[in-house]
């Protein structure tokens, strides 16, 4: 495939290989683009955002509207390619097409419902003559950098507020799940999107990332990804607005008057979606001492019930991880927790880029398949005594993406809203769920700003006022 350039489909002698992760076959090639490409794909975007800030709201709408039928009738199509370059089942890639349509329908909906309001400027003495308003602008031209796991969920929820809102965008994919990405830049031309408001640029993060982050004709960087990344980019960026999400390390209480059956499905199903390669996957769970033995029973016979192997089978549950060396240094955290005195329940190895289920019983909190993003399928739990001592472990963490609580207390529920120092608070639910119409982001290092289509938006605008003396 090529790269998207402002409605011209580019080529470069050097290139990159795209592999599936689970056999390692060339899925296809991409262009490896240079400072020049960067360069031309900036200067295009400042004469998009000429166009996209003066289109009216209704037009912006459709076009996303139009996307997101689009992508609804090529649906098969985009999730044989995520599956095939992500790793992620067939049906977990189906389910991903289906968010990305959504979320070009809400954005779609959001663009003729953008607006500001009058300001009562009487209200303060000596401004009695005059009158006020303020509505929203586009920030202007967005770099949009996401990672691989999610490639057309986490893509869309940049392009289509920010197009809503009448920017535009250059978006920079993860050189390893480039494609469905390039086939969504097709999908919006289609749709009548202006050629120059959109490029989707392939190839070196650390050669094109940095060169968008800071040039400065880019007005806006949004940039999911790793933390260790995200932490320099302010640096790098310069005098520009910023929202990162940058990972988690998601945490699941389990009270004793939950429903344990309905606990051990829902964290079983969100710590092994994607093989655990998700920001919110469940990595950490927080049991009481008495229903300790009866909840990881539970879990660990939904486990088994996981079928691994390969992503484009019907009946695949867990797929590969994206690379072997990622499967390796799991290996070595599973390792080290089981050493420290950790109990491993099911799972602990892999084959090639297949890791097995991980369930571990009890090792201390200071393990990094504990106190870091593992980024795998797998999953630690803790026993605790009360619900202060879980809310306290789950806030002793750099991260601070999402949490969840499994409860029938109403008073257990809103304590632990209030105390846990997370984006996201989920209710006899798994921190894994994530509405794509609610804000979502996180506190401490997980990032700064929300995504969620209309809270983008207003990332991605700007209120001007206006004052009339009369």
């Amino acid at each position: 495939m090529k790269m998207l350039i402002g409605g011209e489909w580019v080529d470069k002698d050097r290139k990159t290989e795209v592999r599936n992760p689970f056999d390692g076959s060339v899925i296809d090639t991409i262009p490896s683009a240079d400072a020049s490409d960067v360069a031309r794909a900036v200067s295009i975007a400042c004469r998009g955002l000429e166009i996209m800030r003066d289109m009216p709201r209704h037009q912006r709408g459709g076009i996303l509207r139009k996307a997101s039928d689009l992508i609804r009738e090529r649906s098969e199509d985009f999730a044989r390619t995520i599956s095939m370059e992500v790793g992620k089942t067939i049906r977990e890639a189906r389910v991903e097409v289906g968010r990305a349509a959504t979320i070009f329908q809400l954005a779609g909906e959001e663009a003729n419902r953008l607006h500001g309001e009058t300001l009562p400027l009487d209200a303060i003495p000596g401004a009695e003559n005059r009158i006020g308003y303020y509505d929203r602008f586009p920030v202007g031209v967005i770099a949009a950098i996401t990672p691989f796991n999610l490639p057309m969920s986490l893509a869309s929820h940049k392009l289509a507020p920010a197009l809503a809102g009448g920017n535009s965008i250059i978006l920079k994919p993860a050189s390893a799940t480039p494609l469905a990405d390039l086939k969504l830049g097709e999908t919006l031309l289609e749709s009548g999107l202006p050629p120059e408001a959109l490029s989707v640029i392939t190839g070196s993060g650390g050669e094109i990332g940095n060169g968008l982050i800071s040039h400065t004709g880019v007005r806006m960087v949004s940039f999911t990804g790793s933390r260790e990344v995200g932490m320099g980019l302010g640096a790098r960026a310069g005098f520009k607005k910023i929202v990162l999400e940058l990972g988690g390390n998601a945490a699941a209480i389990v009270c004793p008057t939950a429903d344990l059956n309905d606990a051990a499905g829902l964290i079983a199903r969100g710590g092994f979606s994607l093989a655990g390669q998700i920001c919110v996957s469940v990595q950490r769970v927080l049991t009481f001492r008495q229903i300790h033995d009866q909840f990881v029973e539970k879990l660990v016979t939904a486990v088994r019930k996981f079928k691994v192997g390969n992503q484009l089978e019907e009946d695949t549950d867990v797929g590969p991880m994206t690379t072997l060396a990622a499967a390796n240094r799991v290996k070595e955290w599973v390792d080290e927790a089981v050493s420290a005195g950790g109990r491993l329940l099911i799972g602990g190895d892999h084959e090639g880029t297949l890791f097995q289920p991980t369930v571990i019983d009890n090792p201390p909190t200071t393990v990094k398949a504990s106190a870091e993003e593992i980024f795998a399928p797998v999953v630690v739990v803790h026993v605790v005594e009360s619900l202060d001592q879980a809310i306290n472990i789950t806030n002793d963490s750099d991260y601070g993406l999402q949490a969840g609580i499994f409860t029938a207390d109403l008073r257990e529920a809103f304590e632990a809203i209030r105390r846990l120092d997370v984006g996201g608070v989920t209710v006899n639910e798994v921190p894994t769920y994530r509405s794509d119409l609610a804000p979502y982001g996180g506190m401490k290092e997980s990032g700064m700003g929300r995504e969620g289509v209309r809270f983008a938006i207003e990332e991605m605008t700007e209120p001007k006022s206006v004052v009339f003396r009369l």
